[in-house]
């Protein structure tokens, strides 16, 4: 019998409560045997609530415990890259946050590195491993809807009321690379190209319309996929009400689906409807973790690599070069630069 992975995580805070960190210790073959975070309360809290034998306010000395196999790194990506090459030095695979990181240079000399010391590296898009995004994917493959033709992404939300003094880490560059549409973007835009073909080509447009902050808040982007469908999406993060919809056309029918929530997959081809009702688990993350699992443990391979995690920066690089006057460099030192 194969020995468990054993896991550690970086940046044990909210987001492992439910959707990841019990994965770790739900998945077959798989152990959650260490965490860290800078608050030492915190950090033994969680230690002690989880049932982790080991907890630390220090990240090289998690990523140096002898009882780590693999690392989860749940901090902001701002700290993904620094993180993630110190985990590499020390021949452990890393399962990161999404996004990858702030922008695709700093992804692209992640992935570089991975690759170079033949050591695995995943990403959290975990909606790879969802079961209805698995059976959307089915669907397109098996012709249900037809060659697909045309791709369109919607998604709007109002702004919460902050003020400059309280900004989240999400709004901020220097630890976020962008707005929302980074945080949230990402996800719609990875999922598209994991069920109906990675997008080759792609660019658009950023603008600030509301609010404290300095980054983003609507944007726009066109782009194509690796099978000449065309694609057109839009993101609000300033709106009066919330729509999450992504709408995939074929010559034969079209598939509805959404990013976040539980709504059911809808597939129309002529006069049928079929919906599918495919509810996400309570820990979101448990089948890409228990995927990610196997893959180490050489029973077969996770969808999310750091490969495929990096496309999705690009991607989202080319919507917001104008608004940062660039992207492929340290842009969140220099705001003075970007749109207003």
């Amino acid at each position: 019998m194969q020995s468990p992975i054993r896991w550690g995580i970086l940046g044990c805070g909210d987001v492992t409560e439910v959707k990841s960190g019990p994965g770790f210790q739900l998945a077959s073959g798989s152990r959650l045997t260490a965490v860290m975070r800078r608050n030492a309360t915190l950090a033994e809290s969680y230690a002690t609530r989880h049932g982790v034998e080991a907890w630390y306010t220090d990240a090289d000395a998690l990523i140096n415990d002898d009882n780590v196999d693999a690392v989860y790194i749940a901090t902001p990506p701002g700290s993904h890259l620094e993180l993630a090459l110190k985990v590499c030095a020390a021949s452990k695979p890393v399962y990161v946050e999404k996004p990858m990181a702030r922008n695709y240079t700093e992804c692209k000399a992640m992935a570089d590195a991975f690759a170079a010391a033949n050591i695995p590296l995943f990403t959290a898009y975990y909606r790879r491993a969802l079961d209805r995004f698995v059976h959307a994917r089915n669907v397109i493959a098996n012709g249900d809807i037809g060659g697909v033709t045309h791709i369109q992404i919607r998604y709007a939300c109002p702004a919460k009321p902050y003020t400059a003094e309280n900004l989240p880490w999400r709004l901020q560059a220097e630890h976020a690379g962008g707005g929302l549409f980074l945080d949230l973007g990402c996800h719609t835009l990875d999922i598209v190209a994991f069920m109906a073909g990675e997008i080759v080509e792609s660019s658009g447009f950023a603008s600030r319309m509301a609010g404290p902050y300095m980054v983003e808040d609507t944007v726009t982007l066109s782009f194509k996929t690796e099978t000449g469908a065309c694609g057109s999406a839009s993101w609000c993060f300033a709106a009066d009400r919330s729509e999450d919809l992504i709408e995939i056309n074929g010559t034969k029918g079209r598939l509805l689906i959404t990013t976040f929530g539980n709504d059911p997959l809808t597939v129309e081809a002529g006069n049928n409807m079929r919906i599918y009702d495919l509810p996400n688990p309570v820990h979101i993350q448990l089948p890409m973790i228990q995927s990610i699992v196997d893959h180490l443990l050489g029973h077969g391979l996770s969808p999310s690599t750091g490969t495929s995690g990096a496309i999705t920066s690009r991607v989202m690089d080319s919507a917001l070069e104008e608004f940062y006057g660039g992207r492929a460099d340290e842009f969140w030192n220099r705001p003075a630069t970007w749109k207003r």
